[in-house]
């Protein structure tokens, strides 16, 4: 928890959008010391530390500048770094926070017919700082956390383009080999629909037919060639494949070749994504290095998680001292269901949807394969 002497701090409030910085700065006792708008550029951000500068240094009963900002998308983000980094600013001691802008909406409902503009906003965020909102957030953790958070982001936001085409290319593979995609347990020839042994066979056969009038060996040495070598039971997946094959529907000459062009799409583009999937990987494993070395530990002892997981986990959550216990942590990432009760009347617990997306989807998915993995 942040303690400061509020008495001698500055309290700094910045209302942030993409072309300017609208800043209203004031003491404990609310007396008005900056009230004016500054580019969201570098020439801005020096024009607005110089601007605190000269202000501390006119009136010496304040030490300290407390700086809170809205979380805006990345507009935030470089007027952040610059003002947790200012050389000019280090003197006084900068803290700065970037708060979630709901907490700040519910914040104003406390101040009854505000006007909702920009200078009213800096007003209402520098006050937010200034009756203790700030004091069990996190200040912001700088450039290191930020480079590895876009890095875990990016990886999540090519897996789940890995998914949304698999789940696109789903009808165009019924409709060209019917049979295949229902198959399970021990009646498919392959383990994964999208494995290359089977990419190869949904793309280079223009229809089941041509598969089934293969000959044997022709098609066991496909499979051989197709697999590298990796299919133990060759024999056994090519009666499976065949099987398939037959109880598949039949379509028109005219559709197969569209389809196996649509399919082949699909899988360049799948394994376009596994390929820079592996790059960001890299480049994971690189920036994770030097960043807090026991946290990562940790997190990789638990079964299940290893490097770029712990990695997208502590990206988020940035450094666990801060949460003093795991409802905390809960809460922070969004898995909870807040009460609503009036009277005799309880509602249905919802889950909040005001959440961290990144960090409630990767601690429930794993929490969902450890529940697979315990109960299969």
């Amino acid at each position: 928890m942040l303690k400061l002497n509020y008495m001698s701090t500055l309290f700094v409030g910045i209302d942030v959008s993409s072309k300017t910085n609208a800043v209203y700065a004031m003491d404990f006792e609310e007396n008005k010391y900056i009230s004016s708008s500054f580019g969201n550029n570098q020439p801005g951000a020096d024009q607005l530390v110089n601007m605190i500068a000269e202000c501390m240094q006119k009136h010496k009963n304040l030490d300290t500048v407390l700086i809170v900002l809205e979380s805006t998308s990345v507009y935030s983000v470089h007027i952040s770094n610059f003002l947790s980094a200012s050389e000019v600013l280090m003197p006084y001691r900068p803290y700065v926070f970037c708060v979630n802008p709901k907490a700040t909406s519910n914040y104003r409902k406390s101040y009854i017919g505000m006007e909702k503009t920009d200078p009213t906003d800096a007003y209402l965020i520098a006050d937010f700082g200034r009756v203790g909102r700030t004091k069990k957030l996190e200040p912001w953790r700088g450039g290191q956390f930020i480079s590895l958070k876009r890095l875990t982001r990016h990886r999540m936001h090519l897996s789940e383009c890995i998914t949304r085409e698999k789940t696109y290319m789903v009808s165009n593979l019924y409709l060209k080999f019917s049979e295949l995609q229902l198959l399970e347990g021990d009646d498919k020839p392959f383990g994964s629909l999208y494995g290359a042994t089977s990419s190869a066979v949904l793309t280079e056969f223009l229809s089941p037919q041509e598969i089934i009038d293969m000959p044997e060996e022709e098609l066991l040495t496909f499979l051989a060639g197709k697999s590298r070598n990796r299919i133990s039971d060759l024999s056994k997946t090519s009666e499976l494949l065949r099987k398939a094959a037959r109880d598949s529907y039949r379509l028109d000459k005219c559709m197969y070749e569209p389809l196996s062009i649509s399919l082949a799409s699909s899988f360049n583009c799948i394994h376009a994504y596994q390929k820079e999937i592996k790059l960001i990987e890299q480049a994971i494993e690189k920036c994770i290095n030097g960043m807090n070395p026991n946290a990562l530990l940790i997190l990789q002892s638990i079964p299940g998680i290893g490097p770029i997981w712990a990695s997208g986990i502590l990206s988020e959550i940035g450094d666990i001292t801060v949460f003093h216990s795991s409802d905390a942590l809960a809460k922070y990432a969004g898995l909870y269901w807040p009460k609503g009760d009036s009277g005799d009347f309880t509602s249905e617990e919802q889950q909040n949807v005001e959440s961290r997306k990144s960090l409630s989807s990767l601690l429930s998915w794993r929490s969902g394969k450890q529940r697979q993995e315990a109960h299969p």
